[in-house]
């Protein structure tokens, strides 16, 4: 068998750096090219929609006061993550996540399946004082929230930015943004908001009916955590099998 001579290669330094660089090129090229002939990467599940504009304006607030970084919203498909949060996440979860707050430690729970776990009751006094619900909690307290009405006024300009960037807010959606705000933290005329965002959780989540506070929209935005997507009808393998 012919043996290669490589000396040549090894004793200078630009041949080396060239011949490392088209052989990256060319492995970059063909992991790279084959994406610009599919439509998409993620495959749509059903039950998967956009936040509504309170849920967007709770995730802004959860971003805002950095819950990510001690609370991941990623199970991961092991036995014991299944065993303790429910189903392990799946991309298209995260498919209109801008950010996505898969985070990268847990110092708290994982909160992908958080929704419905708790009353909206339980939300408050956990944010208010942690320590009120879980003793050996390290949280801050949140209860400024409680006090902190919610700026709507620019929730249309939000959600038309997240449409340039692919999350498909419709113009009806758009329009009646506000309204739908108002209608899901109050409970009322909400058979449109329903429409255009099914599953979506409705009442007054801070326990203020008369007041639109940060806490309502931090809560409302928990509470829909995990609970668009029915795993009962998507057969998926369980980990371990």
């Amino acid at each position: 068998m012919p043996r290669f001579n490589h000396a040549p290669i090894e004793r200078s330094a630009f041949l080396l750096f060239l011949l490392t660089f088209i052989v990256i090129s060319i492995g970059g090229l063909v992991e790279i090219v084959p994406l610009f002939k599919i439509e998409s990467t993620v495959t749509p599940v059903k039950g998967v929609r956009p936040y509504t504009p309170l849920e967007q304006l709770g995730r802004n607030i959860y971003t805002r006061e950095g819950c990510y970084v001690c609370h991941s919203q990623m199970v991961r498909p092991f036995r014991d993550e299944v065993d303790r949060y429910g189903h392990y996440s799946i991309a298209a979860e995260s498919m209109y996540d801008h950010p996505f707050l898969w985070g990268s430690k847990r110092t708290g729970p994982d909160l992908a399946r958080v929704g419905g776990k708790y009353s909206n009751a339980w939300h408050v006094a956990h944010l208010e004082d942690p320590r009120s619900v879980v003793p050996v909690s390290i949280m801050p307290s949140y209860a400024f929230l409680m006090d902190k009405d919610l700026v709507t006024e620019d929730i249309r300009d939000h959600l038309q930015a997240l449409r340039g960037v692919g999350v498909p807010y419709t113009d009806e959606m758009i329009r009646n943004a506000a309204a739908d705000i108002e209608a899901q933290a109050t409970g009322e005329s909400t058979d449109a908001l329903l429409a255009r965002y099914p599953k979506a959780k409705i009442g007054d989540f801070d326990g203020q009916p008369n007041r639109l506070t940060e806490m309502d929209a931090l809560i409302a935005y928990l509470q829909v955590l995990g609970t668009m997507v029915d795993f009962t009808d998507i057969r998926l393998e369980t980990p371990g099998k």
